[in-house]
This record gives C-alpha cells, sequence and structure tokens, in this order.
C-alpha cells in the first residue's frame, strides 16, 4: 500500500464481522465519503457496508474529511482509510486514492457527494476502474447558501460526466440529474433503505403527545416551522411537546433557532438531545414523526426508520417524501413552510375537538402506524437497497 493512505481504522479489525459473507465475493467496491456528519446519507453509506457483502461485493471506505462517520459507523468490520483532502480541490488527493485503488484491487470506486466525486473521479481514471455516484439529494438546493449550491451543482455537473452510472435515491432526484443533462439510461433510481425494527405497531393513541424531529439541524430542515406550529397547536390547550433529535450544523444556527423558542415560549416544551446514534431507542420516546423541510431532500432516512418502527409521520411535500409516505395512510403531508398547514396536520392526528375535516374519515392512528410499518417492509428495507445496488454493480462490472 501506498505511504500516502492511513492505514486502515484499528476498530476495523478488533471488533467481528457484522454480517458474515454468504455469497463468495464477485469484487471489491470502494466508496469515497466526506465523513464530517453522521447523518442520512451517512446512514445509507454505513448501511450499504453492512448489508452488501451478502450480495457478493466487499467494500471499504475512504474518507476526505474525516471526522464524525469513522466513530459513528455500525460497520467496524469495513476498511476505512483516511485521506483528508487539504481544500475542495485537492487533487493530490485523487492521486493519493487511484494508488489506494490499485494496491487494494478494488474493481470500482463509489462517490458519494460532489467533493469525493470529484477526487473519486480522478482515481477511477488513473487507476482504470469505472465511477459510479450516488446522489443523495440535489446539488443545487442543497442549502440556503446560493454560491454553495452554486459550485457545489457545478462541481458535481462537471464530475459526474465521468462516472459510468449515477444512482439516484428518489424518482425525484433522478429527474433533476436527468434535467442537468444526463441521458435518462445513466441515472438509475434505487431507493434508500433501513434495518427492521422489530417492535409492533403502536395499538392506541397516546394520552400526551411528543413529536419528534430527527436531523442535522440547519436552515433547510425547516424546524423554525416547527417551533411555530408548536406554539399555535400548544395555544389551544394541547399538550404537546417536542424532541428534537440532532445537532446543529453551527454553534451560531443553534443558538438562533433556541433565542426563536424562547420568544414563541415553547423552551419549557422542547428537549434537545443532541447527537445520537441509537435511532431506534429515540423513535420508542416519541408518537409522531415531523420532518418540516422547505426544500433539498432526496428520499429521507429519518421518514424510512419512522416508518420502520410504525411511527407516523408528519412531512412536507417535497422531493422523494411522498415517495415514502402516502397522504392520510402512512402519515400526513403539507405544503413546505406552512404553518397553519402543519398545525392542523399535528392537531388532526392528536385528535383535537377544535379541529373538524367532514369531509375527512377520523385518522386512525394505530392503523397508520401499522400501515408505515408495512410500507417499509414491502418498499424501503435495506436489503433490497443493498441488492438493487448490487444489480448495478453486476451491470458496471459485466457479471
Amino acid at each position: 500500500m501506498s505511504s500516502h493512505a492511513t492505514l486502515p481504522d484499528s476498530s476495523a479489525t478488533e471488533a467481528p464481522a457484522t454480517l458474515p459473507l454468504k455469497t463468495p465475493v464477485k469484487a471489491k467496491v470502494l466508496h469515497v465519503v466526506n465523513g464530517e456528519h453522521f447523518s442520512g446519507a451517512e446512514r445509507v453509506q454505513d448501511l450499504l457496508a453492512l448489508n452488501l457483502p451478502a450480495c457478493g461485493y466487499e467494500v471499504g471506505f475512504a474518507c476526505v474529511k474525516p471526522d464524525r462517520f469513522p466513530g459513528s459507523r455500525e460497520s467496524l468490520d469495513t476498511p476505512l482509510y483516511k485521506l483528508p483532502m487539504s481544500s475542495r480541490f485537492d487533487f493530490a488527493c485523487g492521486r493519493r486514492l487511484a494508488t489506494l485503488v490499485r494496491d487494494e484491487q478494488y474493481a470500482l470506486v463509489h462517490a458519494h457527494t460532489p467533493r469525493s466525486l470529484l477526487v473519486g473521479g480522478i482515481a477511477a481514471k488513473l487507476a482504470g476502474v469505472p465511477l459510479i455516484y450516488h446522489v443523495h439529494s440535489p446539488a443545487g438546493r442543497d442549502s440556503t447558501r446560493k454560491l454553495a449550491n452554486f459550485v457545489n451543482a457545478w462541481l458535481e455537473r462537471r464530475s459526474a460526466r465521468r462516472a459510468t452510472r449515477l444512482v439516484a435515491v428518489s424518482p425525484s432526484v433522478r429527474q433533476y440529474m436527468i434535467d442537468a443533462g444526463f441521458p435518462a439510461e445513466q441515472v438509475t433510481y434505487v431507493p434508500n433503505g433501513v434495518p427492521k425494527i422489530d417492535v409492533l405497531p403502536r395499538a392506541a393513541k397516546p394520552e400526551t403527545w411528543t413529536l419528534g424531529m430527527a436531523a442535522l439541524f440547519r436552515p433547510r430542515k425547516g424546524v423554525e416551522v416547527l417551533l411555530e406550529a408548536l406554539a399555535s397547536v400548544r395555544s389551544t390547550g394541547l399538550d404537546i411537546r417536542l424532541r428534537a433529535i440532532g445537532p446543529f450544523e453551527t454553534p451560531d444556527y443553534e443558538a438562533e433557532v433556541k433565542a426563536l423558542a424562547e420568544q414563541l415560549g415553547v423552551t419549557d416544551a422542547i428537549h434537545w438531545t443532541g447527537f445520537v446514534t441509537d435511532i431506534p431507542a429515540e423513535l420508542a420516546l416519541i408518537d409522531v414523526s415531523v420532518l418540516p423541510s422547505l426544500f433539498g431532500e432526496g428520499l429521507p432516512m429519518v421518514v424510512l426508520e419512522a416508518m420502520a418502527a410504525g411511527v407516523p409521520v408528519i412531512a412536507s411535500r417535497v422531493e422523494g417524501v411522498p415517495e415514502a409516505i402516502r397522504h392520510r395512510q402512512d402519515g400526513l403531508l403539507v405544503e413546505p413552510g406552512s404553518v397553519s398547514q402543519l398545525a392542523l396536520a399535528i392537531e388532526e392526528l392528536a385528535g383535537s375537538s377544535l379541529i373538524a375535516h367532514p369531509e375527512q374519515h377520523p385518522i386512525d392512528y394505530p392503523g397508520m402506524s401499522a400501515n408505515a410499518q408495512q410500507r417499509h417492509a414491502e418498499c424501503f428495507s435495506a436489503e433490497a437497497m443493498a441488492g438493487n445496488l448490487a444489480q448495478v454493480y453486476d451491470e458496471v462490472l459485466g457479471l
């Protein structure tokens, strides 16, 4: 191995294999990831490492911004190489990555972000192996920072031209890439998936309600809309509380959001957990999962995890969310940015006598819980995600 590449984390050899190989190894695939966070896209990467071996593919990770991912992942038996980039345009990292691909005999490079795509593309070209790019969300609508969106979208379009195949996590993301100029036959839809959570559906409505919002809290997630809706609902006399699960993107944004909660008078009704890794344990503590995103979603893992746990979801009708949630069957969909619609959805699900919808049947909370869990099992399992991706690998490698 090249002296430029950091050796795999020692943790990769200290834990027993999470999932034993059940089929012969077809090929080794190197997943190039950022690594500064451990949120939705990183959960996908981790789960693929756990489940692809059963499909015949051995996985390794190359981390170009190693921070939270190396210590938070569950796939501890998967080799992880730290190759930190000195800047967004550190082309030398691509050359180091190419040496790693050759030395460790990886047959395919799989990149997951515009940054990792840049160096992954260089490595794939130098090493003479195919490149796959996983599109987790629309880069041009990823944040409220217009310049960053422009740069990421430009970098993505330019670098993805080298990719043999693009993998989109939702039909809306697939269409986004086609609209960006990529041939339809080059862009494959592989829906995200999460593991089964071995719990029964909710049997009855709770006496008091706890909303849960799990996210890397940043402006596009719409937490401000939820705080205003929470204040509105509580003003009617309903005892609704919020469990906010996850870290903030920046300390400044955290201060801004908590100041708004104080201004709205809901601080005492909110528990901020900070970063957590045990999502099933958090889901057991909430009655409804809320995702009030304004834009920029692919197929959110937090929605799929809630469904797996039988937790009904209230979410914005953005990007890939309606692909998972069927309105009034598995959850409720509202327009992004609408405080009034979100408040009404919370009140209706909680069964408030102050809200009437004569044209609608009352919501069956236990039925909605069972529907969500069944839909996850049928459409969005982690095994299905890995199996669908393995088929893409087979096609690209001619296996």
